[in-house]
């Protein structure tokens, strides 16, 4: 059998082990890649993010600003390049020559030959160039031959109408004119070469957008707090583009960083792991609280991951403090904090200001720890989400201020995130009440509703069984101050102590608080009475199951006798029986035996509270003597051997009992009844006859 327990308590670690390791795994899968990671600021903004050095040497670009005014200055200094076709003048000579046949004016032909050659050789171009030239905006033109530019003055070009009307008016009285198209004659041999015009600019364009200098591997690019100038952003730009580049091209490389941070992860959640096996047993062997526990960091060290990359701002407005105030909610205030400080250093390496990160959150979650640490109503979560307001702003000024030595560059925006933050955090009620559904999980807000008296089981209870209630009301008090006591939970307990016996509401009559002069014990054997007493055990988880009442409060119903015996009635039959002992079975409760410390209180001062009332003296030394007589039996009978309670506990336990006892049963002063003057006289006149 030993030998079963230890292979299944293996097994039960390998899975937690597992669990472990496939949250560090998918938190790691999901976290952002520094080296392709796009930053998000703002021109004229101060740079949010922490010291970036150059990994690498990076060319300083111009910044578009920049470029685009150069490109400006190009275009207004640029010079067109044109090429004179020769051919346009060979052209035209041919055709004046053919007019030598048809036209006998041999004279005036050889003047309008020599005309165009004269205007050709000056050079004509199109009505916008001429435009240009005639308005002075183009002295020169350029000119390419063989290869080479050459500048050439635009003084004597004319136009194809300018070139017209000179030709016209030289020779306006020679039949000539008349005979030879000038118009079809006349065309530019100056033509602007756009193709070639183009490829120049282009290049002209290039040299504007080659590197200014260079940023050496290991020199500041930006440094948090800094105004991005247009520059810085150009700078930014190639480097994140160049980050890229050799990402792809360096694959292994690339995965360097990856690697170092899920090293990181898989210790932080080791640690995590470490702090439940060690100092929190009850949830490490509980799979549905670690597996709670698990998902809880590992969706929010998710979320975290996407908001930090895609947003600049997520350093303040995301809600990181709901995990502690949920695990605060819902197990202690130790968990609480170690896992949230888990938390925040995950959450913290993806974040470009890992110092302000941390000193935040950790701040924000210790907040709501300590102000956290009886959650019974919804205004005590929007007291906290303000508290938690209020430090984070403070932090963040104290940050700033470290950084900058000043307060001049701080803006409202901020503190416009945290508020948003706060208002994220006063919703985490919703999310506890959802948690409380999936996993089955009861919080503290949920304790206090079902202690209350209102409650429509209580009130059944009150009427079916108004012993029995007064019995659990007295109950709860005492076991929530013993609770209390030994830093047990108090709401839990006094809640547990109110349904304990909601079995009892079955059978009233057969239950001593409830009866009035007469006992139906009396008519049945010792065995149906204890089969029907013992049943209230079975009947109130019925009950309760019916009500949907939670298992925590199912423990109390299940828990409170254990696995003892009903002793009076088992008596009784031993009694019946010839004094000689009977099978103890069928007086012997299902338990289980108390194992929880609120439980085992519950047992306690179930016992305790009934026999004191048996006292037929409620003095000092009876009631200690009787405190100690039932608690010390419970504890020889092993009923409490599987209850988490120290020898301390108990002996608190006990003085706690015997003071609230003391308490109930105290003795009372007889007041002196009023003697009246008629009996006064009386007594005077009889005493006088007796002296």
């Amino acid at each position: 059998m030993g030998e079963l327990k230890n292979t299944v308590s293996k097994r039960r670690n390998v899975l937690r082990i597992i669990l472990f390791v496939l949250s560090a795994a998918v938190i790691a899968y999901f976290y952002p890649n520094k080296n392709n990671r796009e930053y998000k600021y703002t021109v004229g903004k101060p740079w949010s993010y922490s010291l970036l050095t150059a990994p690498f040497d990076i060319p300083i670009f111009l910044d578009s600003a920049t470029v685009n005014a150069k490109k400006d200055s190009i275009d207004k200094a640029f010079v067109p390049i044109f090429r004179i076709d020769r051919t346009v003048e060979k052209r035209v000579s041919e055709k004046i020559s053919s007019y030598y046949k048809v036209v006998f004016y041999t004279g005036d032909l050889r003047k309008l030959e020599s005309l165009m050659s004269d205007i050709y050789s000056r050079g004509i171009v199109d009505n916008d160039v001429y435009e240009a030239v005639r308005l002075n905006r183009l002295p020169n033109i350029r000119v390419l031959h063989d290869n080479v530019l050459q500048t050439v003055p635009t003084a004597g070009m004319v136009s194809v109408k300018v070139a017209y009307s000179y030709i016209d008016s030289a020779m306006h009285s020679s039949p000539v004119v008349s005979n030879v198209d000038l118009a079809k004659l006349i065309v530019p041999n100056v033509v602007k070469d756009t193709l070639t015009s183009n490829k120049y600019l282009e290049d002209l364009y290039r040299n504007t957008m080659a590197p200014a200098g260079v940023v050496q591997q290991g020199e500041r690019i930006v440094d948090r707090g800094e105004i991005i100038t247009p520059q810085t952003a150009m700078l930014l730009t190639t480097y994140e583009s160049m980050m890229k580049s050799r990402s792809k091209l360096v694959a292994h490389d690339a995965q360097y960083p990856v690697i170092g941070y899920g090293v990181i992860i898989v210790m932080l959640l080791l640690l995590l792991y470490m702090f439940f096996h060690l100092f929190r047993t009850r949830i490490f062997n509980d799979n549905r609280k670690l597996f709670f526990v698990v998902l809880l960091v590992t969706v929010f060290s998710i979320a975290s991951f996407y908001l930090l990359s895609h947003f600049r701002s997520a350093l303040y407005f995301l809600p990181i403090a709901i995990v502690p105030i949920m695990l605060v909610t819902f197990f202690d205030s130790r968990t609480a904090f170690f896992v949230s400080v888990v938390q925040v250093l995950i959450c913290s390496l993806a974040s470009g200001m890992q110092i302000e990160f941390v000193v935040m959150h950790t701040i924000a979650s210790v907040i709501a720890i300590d102000t956290l640490q009886d959650l019974s109503k919804r205004s005590q979560l929007i007291r906290t989400a303000i508290l938690i307001f209020f430090g984070y702003a403070l932090t963040y000024t104290a940050m700033y201020v470290i950084s900058e030595g000043n307060v001049n560059g701080i803006t409202y925006k901020p503190y416009v995130y945290l508020a948003i933050n706060s208002v994220f955090l006063s919703f985490a009620y919703i999310l506890i009440f959802v948690c409380e559904k999936l996993f089955g999980f009861v919080s503290k807000v949920t304790l206090v509703e079902l202690s209350d008296v209102n409650n429509k089981l209580l009130r059944e209870l009150s009427e079916k069984c108004p012993g029995t209630f007064q019995h659990s009301m007295q109950l709860s008090n005492l076991v929530s101050e013993a609770a209390h006591e030994i830093g047990a939970n108090t709401q839990l307990a006094r809640a547990g102590a109110l349904y304990h016996d909601i079995g009892k509401m079955e059978n009233p009559a057969f239950f001593t608080e409830n009866q009035h002069d007469i006992n139906p014990h009396e008519l049945i054997s010792p065995e149906q009475s204890a089969k029907i007493v013992i049943r209230h055990v079975t009947d109130g988880l019925k009950i309760a199951d019916k009500a949907k009442l939670p298992d925590v409060i199912k423990d109390f119903i299940a828990e409170h006798h254990g696995k003892s015996t009903a002793k009076y009635f088992y008596t009784t039959a031993c009694n019946n029986n010839g004094g000689e002992p009977v099978d103890p079975a069928p007086f012997t409760y299902p338990g289980p035996n108390p194992r929880s410390k609120e439980t085992a209180i519950l047992m306690m001062a179930d016992a305790t509270e009934a026999a004191s009332r048996s006292l037929k003296e409620h003095t000092d030394e009876s009631i200690s003597a009787l405190v100690n007589k039932i608690i010390d039996g419970q504890i020889a009978q092993g009923l409490m051997k599987d209850a988490p309670l120290s020898f301390r506990d108990v002996e608190t336990i006990k003085k706690v009992f015997i003071s609230r006892l003391r308490t109930i049963y105290h003795t009372r002063v007889s007041y002196p009844e009023l003697i009246k003057k008629e009996d006064g006289k009386k007594n005077a006149d009889e005493g006088a006859k007796q002296s």
